[in-house]
């Protein structure tokens, strides 16, 4: 089925779509759906890796610190 007869087709009481239209449809949303998540899981594993990389931060300067034999 062609992209332009497929986005011509507007879902009404009067005409439902073809099983090859709703098939089309399904294919296009699962890609749609696939893509969003590997950018939503992408984002979220670079904020983790950027909070790793503060704490780490944090935590080496408190090291150092202690280790220098002052307290704050």
């Amino acid at each position: 089925m062609s992209d332009k007869k497929l986005n011509a087709y507007r879902f009404s009481p009067d005409k439902e779509p073809t099983y090859e239209m709703l098939s089309e449809v399904m294919r296009e949303v699962a890609i749609e759906a696939k893509e969003n998540e590997e950018k939503a899981s992408e984002a979220y594993f670079n904020a983790m890796l950027r909070d790793i990389d503060r704490k780490m931060a944090k935590w080496a300067t408190r090291i150092k610190r202690i280790a220098d034999g002052r307290k704050n």
